[in-house]
């Protein structure tokens, strides 16, 4: 999983101010909220409580990076961080300020470098994968997806998580005796349950070591080989392809290098199934909260992005949006780690449980607001006869 831009008060912007006296800065602060409703020391959820002033001062002059390293400190409270982030976003404050420095380098570093290469692959495991088995143990459900859920028909977790991997079979017409390659197999939750319900065999790719043990031990027994390896060292033919939740890191500046392995292995007559968030626009950066303690070198595609850089190898057969289910997915994630707290603060100290908070919170709310999605795009080979094809839902 990955997320993009999600802080109205600078998802890609930030009112800067030129010189104004320390009132000011609040003042500024209390407007933009307040045209989306919001009061600091208000009594609605989505209400502001600042415990220190120099929150205002740094939300101007460092924008959503500020924002959330300030609630990371404990400057600001707010019951309901989702609620609160999707109200602003709804309200288009983010279109309400200025530009901002600390954006722009993002920007330039984003158009002059490549910050998915290959020498950077693992970065983001040792970031965020490998945070430890335990955490994602005590998040996630039984299947350990740590992607959005698919929440039809479903009570709860489990059966959501159920639903979506099921709900991916049946996209990709599994057939005993196939052979799959999931393409960011996580702890290989598609690979187990592939295997053990369809009858297929499964070879699963990670950057991350944690998630490769952890992925072993739960498939001991199965036909199901988990390899730690990138994308771009694949090879062999497979029947099937599936990715879920891996396409977020792949970088624009490789999505012709992503997809070219991806039909270069792809059997002829077979099917590849790209599970994906999706901005709702294109944006030219990830949020820089998100990129410096969440997802290093993330970068989320708007649906044009996929099909614009798929078109000379594949052909789409069926695109499914479902992006308010991860809104549900991340809330879910959200009681679970604070019902397992208590547990997990034996290893994680204070500062990692707000982050965390504030992780789940705010994305759950961009997706509340709408600027956030969830595609699954079917795909399969461009050079062959289209057939009529008819999706799950």
């Amino acid at each position: 999983m990955s997320i993009r831009s999600i802080h109205p008060l600078s998802k890609q912007h930030a009112f800067v101010p030129t010189a104004p006296a320390a009132s000011g800065y609040e003042q500024a602060i209390r407007t933009l909220l307040g045209s989306a409703g919001v009061q600091v020391g208000g009594q609605q959820p989505y209400d502001l409580r600042v415990h220190d002033a120099r929150f205002y001062r740094r939300v101007l002059r460092q924008g959503s990076l500020g924002f959330g390293e300030s609630y990371m400190q404990g400057w600001w409270d707010c019951p309901s961080i989702d609620s609160l982030i999707s109200r602003l976003l709804q309200a288009n404050v983010d279109e309400a300020v200025k530009d901002n420095p600390h954006v722009w380098w993002q920007v330039l570093r984003a158009r002059l470098f490549n910050l998915q290469s290959f020498r950077r692959a693992y970065q983001v495991a040792d970031a965020h994968y490998n945070l430890g088995n335990d955490l994602f143990v005590a998040m996630l459900d039984r299947n350990l997806c740590y992607s959005c859920a698919y929440w039809k028909g479903a009570e709860d977790l489990d059966q959501a998580q159920a639903n979506k991997l099921d709900l991916l079979c049946r996209k990709l017409d599994l057939q005993p005796g196939e052979h799959v390659l999931d393409i960011g197999c996580g702890w290989g939750s598609f690979a187990h349950y592939a295997a053990t319900h369809y009858g297929v065999r499964v070879t699963g790719v990670t950057v991350s070591s944690e998630q490769q043990k952890l992925a072993q031990e739960r498939c001991r027994g199965l036909p199901v080989d988990i390899q730690l390896l990138d994308y771009r060292k694949l090879d062999g033919r497979y029947d099937k392809l599936v990715s879920i939740g891996m396409f977020e890191h792949v970088g624009r500046k490789n999505y012709p290098a992503y997809f070219d392995v991806a039909q270069r292995v792809l059997k002829d007559g077979g099917l590849f199934a790209l599970h994906t968030i999706g901005n709702d626009r294109v944006t030219p950066v990830t949020d820089p909260w998100i990129e410096r303690y969440i997802f290093p070198n993330g970068s989320i595609p708007a649906l044009g992005q996929i099909a614009s850089a798929c078109e000379a190898y594949f052909l789409i057969d069926d695109v499914q949006n479902f992006g308010p289910d991860y809104d549900t997915t991340l809330m879910a994630w959200k009681r679970r780690f604070d019902a397992a707290w208590s547990g997990l603060s034996q290893r994680y100290d204070e500062r990692f449980r707000r982050m965390w908070v504030y992780y789940l919170s705010a994305c759950a709310g961009g997706f509340r607001s709408g600027q956030m999605q969830l595609y699954q795009v079917v795909m399969r080979h461009r050079n062959r006869q289209r057939a009529r094809y008819d999706a799950p839902r």
